[in-house]
Order: structure tokens, then sequence, then C-alpha cells
């Protein structure tokens, strides 16, 4: 059942409360910064018009926000959808085709959280969610020092470990620290040390780093011009120049409905909604787990928030979108209280493209990089090792193996890996748990208590099966069930051959309050009710 938290700051006079705006306004414009290379970078890796990708981070902002329950997710065009588009694309022929396809996914996910399938969500183990967010870390890290020393061949929002042209995450690296711009360098090291101190600097806390950084970052490259150190276009932010209203209208592009019987549409779409949905499950259990307030954000109004903005996109001439971790987390560590950030970031990048896409292409990709280096710092912090650490072996491995794993393939495939050895320690500690096991003696004869747990399921048989056999001989055997709300019947033929067959052990066995049959309990009689007291 999806838990049915109410967030702790509902209603409209919450949202706009100057309590809550003076924490949202800075971090939606951190938000916006960090989006706004992500959303044209992976629009063009993607094969998708530029504009199709600032046009899905503003619906993200401003139409799944509003409908979503939760307050620190931020959606957009995700990185790992891009090879899933590219493909698309080419392979239903036409971009409008691809629309279609968009809008039908939407439909999906809509329909995913009308069954209330984003339950799944309560079934991502927590040692797997804390290994994502570091391995997200640590890739920002190493995906953003190239663009910070100047050179930017891989596309900004890359996630995946290999890339085009036989290059991966460390070979692309290597290249990139021989082949440093000084001018970068200088920009991005300045960055960092805004970023760093200059929330320490009372009197201009108020005032934000990144736009800061930004004001720096555009100050320098108009000095550098003319000089050795002089920032290249290509590692300037390139948005589209509208020079009217029309030029901006005629810049969307809509579905081809004709193709509505195309089985290949139907196959990209429901392809994109699982993908999709997944990513952004993901998504919101990361930023649940990071948020201050550790509020908990209802999963199937999300799917369907992002159905509605999946529709949105695909009517208009966007991409596919999800929530996205890197800039959920950059609304976190940025102070953001509630979904205000998220709308008021779509605005900015609204703003952006209408009034000043002449200052925003002043921006060099380097400045921008030292903010998504700041946010992989925070997202995989040494702490959090130490932590996994102490939180035991069942908990570190899980963790660690998510982090290589995400960090050497992509986000879905090192997620399911990390599920696989974190699903094998549950299994492992079920398998452990599943009785009260007691040695004792009756004169010269030992007895055995064997207390049996309220639930008792297949996942226990081997266990229960094992011990049964290696019991000594010539024992009395007690085996107690009147804890067990439920035990599986494979179990309970287990328990039954054991008693049927101890006589050739010269066991003796007494079953105490055991049924023949067990119906599974329904929710609600596994819900405590306290009794009444007088």
């Amino acid at each position: 059942m999806e838990a049915n938290y109410a967030p702790a700051t509902s209603g409209i006079k919450n949202y706009l409360s100057s309590h809550n705006l003076k924490k949202d306004l800075p971090a939606s414009i951190v938000v916006f910064l960090v989006a706004l290379p992500l959303c044209l970078g992976i629009a063009l890796a993607s094969g998708a018009p530029l504009f199709a990708g600032l046009l899905t981070g503003i619906i993200g902002g401003i139409v799944v926000a509003s409908a979503s329950g939760s307050q620190l997710s931020v959606s957009g065009p995700a990185a790992g959808l891009t090879v899933i588009v590219f493909g698309a694309i080419a392979q239903l022929g036409s971009y409008p085709t691809f629309l279609l396809a968009i809008v039908l996914a939407g439909v999906f996910q809509i329909i995913l959280g009308l069954i209330k399938a984003g339950t799944i969500a309560n079934y991502f183990p927590s040692s797997v969610i804390e290994g994502m967010l570091a391995a997200i870390g640590i890739i920002l890290i190493l995906k953003q020092i190239p663009h910070a020393v100047g050179y930017d061949a891989d596309f900004e929002g890359d996630e995946s470990f290999q890339q085009q042209g036989n290059e991966n995450t460390f070979s692309t690296l290597t290249t990139a620290l021989s082949r440093i711009s000084y001018g970068a360098v200088i920009i991005s090291a300045l960055s960092l040390l805004v970023l760093i101190y200059w929330p320490n600097v009372k009197k201009l806390s108020n005032v934000p780093a990144a736009l800061v950084v930004v004001a720096i970052g555009i100050l320098f490259n108009q000095l550098f011009k003319g000089t050795d150190f002089a920032i290249q276009s290509e590692h300037l932010v390139k948005i589209p120049i509208v020079g009217s209203f029309t030029e901006f209208t005629n810049l969307f592009m809509f579905p081809d409905f004709s193709q509505i019987g195309n089985k290949d549409v139907w196959i990209v779409a429901l392809t994109i909604a699982i993908v999709a949905s997944l990513e952004t499950l993901l998504s919101l259990e990361a930023v649940d787990k990071i948020d201050p307030l550790k509020r908990v954000s209802p999963t199937n109004k999300e799917l369907w928030a992002q159905g509605l903005g999946n529709m949105t996109s695909g009517l208009l001439g966007g991409m596919p979108m999800t929530a996205v971790i890197v800039r959920s987390s950059a609304n976190v560590n940025s102070g953001g209280r509630t979904k205000m950030s998220a709308i008021f970031h779509g605005l900015w990048l609204l703003v952006a493209l209408l009034a000043i896409p002449g200052l925003i292409n002043l921006i060099p990709l380097s400045c921008l990089a030292a903010i998504l280096l700041m946010t992989g710092y925070k997202l995989a912090k040494i702490g959090l090792f130490a932590k996994m650490w102490r939180s035991g072996y069942s908990q570190f491995v899980p963790f660690v193996v998510t982090v290589l794993a995400v960090v050497f393939t992509d986000l879905l495939k090192g997620v399911a890996i990390g599920m696989m050895v974190s699903i094998y320690f549950i299994l492992r500690n079920n398998l452990r748990n599943p009785y009260f096991y007691r040695i004792g003696s009756h004169g010269d004869k030992k007895v055995i208590d064997i207390k049996l747990a309220e639930e008792v399921s297949f996942l226990n048989k081997a266990a229960i099966q094992y011990t049964l056999a290696h019991l000594p001989y010539e024992t009395n055997v007690r085996i107690d069930g009147s804890n067990c709300r439920y035990i599986d019947p494979d179990v309970l033929e287990v328990i039954h051959n054991f008693k049927h067959n101890a006589y050739t052990k010269a066991i003796i066995v007494e079953l105490v309050d055991i049924k023949e049959k067990y119906d599974i309990p329904k929710l609600n009689e596994l819900i405590y009710k306290p009794e009444n007291v007088n």
C-alpha cells in the first residue's frame, strides 16, 4: 500500500510563504543553472532539437512539479533515456512520429499510477539507494572534470561508462588532462572557491553562490577574449536564439497521429514508459533519502504526474522525461524546501530562452561544471562510506557493489546488479531467522525446543529442513507453532514428514499448535490493534 503522508509544507499559503520562498528561490536558480547544460547536452546526444531539451526541462519544472506530490524532486530529460531516444527516432523515421510515442508513454504512465504500480519503490533496499547516490556523485566528479578543464568531447549529462568512439569515462578523463584550456581551469577554480567559501560570508550569503559563479564565468569569458586564455565557442552554453514570437512558436513540433496504428510506435512508447517510470521511482526514493525533513513522496501520484508531463511534452515537441537525481540532489543541497523551487527552475528556463538567450550563451561550461562537481562531492562524501561500513557487512557489500556497478555500466544496470546482491543478503538473513532453537535436558535425554516465528515462508524451508535433518539421535523434539500466523505448505510438509520418519532416529516429536493448513493472512489481520483498556 502506498504511504499516505502529507508533506510537511502543503497548501498554497505554505508554498508562497516568505519562510519557504527565501529557501526555494535561491535553490531554483542553482537547479536552473544545473539543468540548463544538461537539457541541452541530453537533447544533442539524443538526436533531438536543442529546443526540445529546454522545453522538456520547462515542462518538467512547471507541469510535473505542480502535479507531483514530491516536494524536492526535479524532472527533465534524462541521460538514461538517451540511447533509447536516439534509436527510436531513427527507427520511427521522423521526430513527429516519435512525439506520438512520447504521448502514448505518458498515457501508460498514468495507467501505471492508477493501478498503484508505484508501490514497487517500497522494495528498493536502502543500501542500493545509498549506493546509487554515491555512484552518481562519483560519476558527476569524473564526468565534470573534463568540462572544468575545457575539454567538452562528451555531452553534458552523460552517466554511462562507455561513450561514443570507443571512449569511456576514464579514457576521456585522461585525454582531457592532456588538453587543458587554462582559461577554463581559471574559471572553474575560481568558481569552486566561491562555492566553498561564499556561504560563510554572512553579509553576502543571501546571494546564491551559483549566481556569483555564473557572473564570474561571464566576466572572465569577456576578459579572456583575444588572449591565450580565450574560451572557445564550443566550451560555452548554446541555446536557440529567437528574434520574435513567431520564431518562438515555429520551434514547436506536434505528433503525427496518423501513425497511431504503427506497432513500432506502441513498442517504443511502452519501452519509454517502463524505463522512465523505473528511473523516476529510483530518483524519488533517493531524494526522500536525502530530504532533511524526511518526507515520503507518494509514488503512484508521481507516476501520474510524470505521465501528464510526458503527454504534454510529446504534444508540444519535447522529449521523454523522468525525475532526475542530479537536478533533485542539487535542489536538496541548495536548501530547497518545497516544490516551488522546481516550478521556478522551469520558469527560469523559459525566461532564459525568451528574454536573455544572448547572455546565457556567454556562460562557460567550466563554471557550470564547478557547480556539478560540488553536487557530486556532497553525494559521495567519505562519511557515507564510513556510515555504510558501520551498518554491517550485509549493508556495506550491496552498497559498494551498487556504486561500482553504476559507475562502470549505467544507472539502471548498476541498480539491477546491486538489487541482486542485496536480495542475496536479504534471503540469507531470512533463512537464518525462521525459529528460536533451544537445547535442554530431561533426565539423561536431550530435549530440543524449536519455536517457530510468526511468519514461516517458503524461503525458510531450507533452513528448517537442514536443522531437522541434523538433529541428534534419541532426543525429544518439541516444535511449537503457537506464535505462527502463517506457515507455508512446503514447510508444513517438511515438519509432518519429519514427524512421520523420526522413529528411524529414535526421536520423539511433539507438535504444539501446528495446524494442518494455514490461510494467507489478510492485510487487516496483520495490523496491530491494541485491546481496549477499561
